[in-house]
């Protein structure tokens, strides 16, 4: 359809397609052509192909010649000419209020500065022309730019979802790989050393934070994770085909702390410049939203680990897995890496970096500009303690804890004991964007806040009813040192039934696996309030030219210091006390911690525009 529309005086032209709604305005208005001519100042053609858009000068109409609708070049009279004409001019208001239903209201114009919200017929009649026009002009704009939008969060999130997968692969196989590469002779303390290994990784991310943050904000968000994913992908890959401590012997446990600490530091790189990338693309007022599926990538990550060694253990024997079996996971990465460095390579850089960097803003040294400055070093230190060290130990907890502490402490089968934790993150996971949408509406901080707080209440009462739901009344722990090693034996110690007396307490046989899993959920419910305004908030937090450094450290001293350690010091709490519950005190402490400081110094950052930082493009 075409659809010329020509004022009287002054320049102002708009070229645009509306793709499919050309089919809509055509059966609006009935007509296949309809020309409204006068002088050529003003031009808006619709077509069915691409979108043209520019703009010269101000737009006024005084008037509009329905005079210039006569087909007398068809020698109709005068009468038949007025009656198709005014025919067409009935059409064209029925066209109108059909495309104002179909777009909805339209927004009001601004000339000169002054803003104009009332249509009036006569001279500024065409107003309403106009207004349609930009409407539909708006929508398609909006179209393409949300169909970009999520092509960048697909892409980020996926690449990083597959870092998380080969980093949780880890801690999802930790009961079978702890006696395959440290001595045997005390299930325990392999226990313990194989998490004090994956606590490893945990402790090296903020170094990971430093260094690809510090190229993040120098030579780019897209090359910095891109490096990250390739050293992620060979680290695990390289688990994969690592010998055990039977075959290489203390070879083996140096080597695995050695591609631990490679996977630590790819992973601290990672986060931040996923989270930068999509930020640094969505428009402020949907911040939370959209970053919010970054966080999930953590969860989806997990969640992955635990399907595929489920499915693998399903379709073996458990002395094949044992065997070798427990190696797929890993080698499994290789593909999973590929797909996604495939993907990464097409994504353009992040608008805002690419805006800095044309206009020489970024910063030379990221490292000295966000820690030697005390206004920024300030924000780092409230993050910290405000948020993120919080946000580390309740989503550790909800999703490592649990699940150590139901296989090690209540004794729940392996198989089950992943089986719960894999079907309450899948009922979980729609809940980070659930909170990250709220965040934009309500705030960020009182939802972190609120997290922190029914932490410190609830967690108690929660796992005193998941050892209900277990079954098999487990009441203490016993420990046990050896004479010969000076390492510690951690055995559950239940009620004998029958003769009142403490017993080693067997695999739980009757757990109550709804309820368990109903208990891990309001867990990873905890998680997602605070994990899903997150990211939004430490973007907010901090300003584009350090804003990859500056967020990156806080958020994986949080999380890799704070919570990395959480498991050992959990477990390890247990067996110094006897109390099953201790190991809770940690995670308690550190969240009430950051309640106090959160709620008195963080402050809220939903009405941020980081757009105004390059000229306030998005909004």
């Amino acid at each position: 359809m075409i659809f010329r529309i020509c004022t009287m005086h002054d320049a102002d032209t708009r070229l645009f397609s509306l793709g499919s709604a050309n089919s809509q305005c055509r059966r609006a208005f009935g007509l296949h052509s309809l020309v409204w001519h006068g002088p050529a100042d003003f031009d808006a053609t619709l077509e069915n192909s691409r979108m043209l858009h520019r703009i010269r000068g101000q737009t006024s109409c005084r008037r509009i010649a329905l005079s210039r609708f006569l087909p007398v070049d068809f020698g109709l009279s005068r009468r038949s000419s007025l009656y198709i004409s005014l025919s067409a001019a009935i059409g064209v208001l029925q066209g109108t209020f059909s495309l104002i239903q179909h777009f909805g209201p339209l927004p009001p114009l601004s000339r000169g500065g002054a803003r104009v919200g009332t249509v009036r017929a006569g001279s500024d009649g065409f107003q309403l022309g106009e207004q349609m026009a930009n409407r539909m002009t708006t929508t398609v704009a909006e179209v393409s730019a949300k169909s970009d939008i999520w092509r960048v969060i697909v892409a980020s999130a996926a690449g990083t979802m597959i870092e998380w997968y080969d980093f949780y692969i880890f801690g999802s196989l930790a009961a079978d790989l702890a006696l395959k590469f440290y001595p045997p002779g005390n299930d325990t303390f392999a226990y313990i050393a194989y998490l004090a290994t994956f606590a490893v990784g945990f402790m090296v991310r903020p170094f990971g934070a430093l260094f690809f943050g510090r190229i993040g904000d120098a030579a780019g968000r897209k090359y910095a994770f891109l490096v990250t994913l390739l050293i992620m992908g060979g680290a695990t890959a390289l688990i994969g085909v690592l010998p055990t401590f039977k075959t290489a012997g203390w070879l083996a446990p140096i080597t695995l702390v050695v591609l631990r600490v490679l996977q630590g530091l790819a992973v601290g790189g990672e986060y931040g410049g996923a989270a930068v990338y999509v930020a640094e693309h969505v428009p402020d007022r949907r911040r939370g939203f959209y970053t919010s599926f970054i966080q999930v990538t953590a969860m989806l990550g997990l969640f992955l680990s635990l399907t595929v060694i489920l499915s693998i253990q399903q379709f073996m024997s458990h002395d094949a897995f044992e065997a070798w079996g427990w190696r797929i996971p890993f080698l499994l990465s290789i593909l999973l890496v590929g797909i996604s460095l495939y993907v990464r390579l097409t994504m353009k850089e992040s608008p805002i970096f690419a805006k800095l960097k044309s206009t020489g803003q970024t910063s030379s040294q990221p490292l000295r500009d966000a820690f030697t400055k005390w206004k920024n070093l300030k924000r780092v230190f409230v993050t910290l303690f405000g948020a993120t060290a919080g946000q580390g130990v309740v989503a550790y907890t909800g999703q490592f804890y649990s699940l150590f502490y139901l296989e090690t402490i209540l004794k729940v089968s392996e198989k089950e004991t992943s089986l719960i934790v894999a079907v309450a993150l899948l009922l979980s996971m729609p809940f980070v964007t659930v909170f990250g949408s709220l965040s934009d509406k309500i705030g960020r901080k009182w939802l972190m806040m609120a997290a922190c707080l029914l932490v410190v209440v609830t967690y108690i009462p929660i796992y005193k009813a998941m050892d209900r739901a277990a079954g098999n009344n487990v009441v203490t722990v016993k420990s046990t040192k050896s004479i010969v090693t000076g390492a510690i034996s951690l055995t559950a110690i239940t009620i004998d039934p029958e003769t009142g007396a403490q017993v080693p307490a067997k695999e739980a046989t009757n757990a109550d696996l709804p309820k368990l899993i109903s208990l891990i959920f309001v867990q990873l419910i905890f998680v997602c309030m605070i994990y899903g305004p997150i990211a939004a908030y430490l973007v907010e937090a901090f300003p584009a030219r350090i804003r990859y450094t500056s967020l990156s450290l806080p958020y994986h001293i949080g999380n890799g210091v704070f919570g990395g350690l959480l498991p050992v010091i959990g477990l390890s709490v247990c067996a110094a006390t006897g109390n099953i519950y201790a190991g809770l005190y940690y995670p308690i402490l550190v969240a009430g911690g950051t309640l106090v400081v959160g709620s008195l110094l963080l402050k809220e950052t939903r009405a941020t525009r980081i757009w105004d930082e390059v000229g306030g493009q998005e909004v």
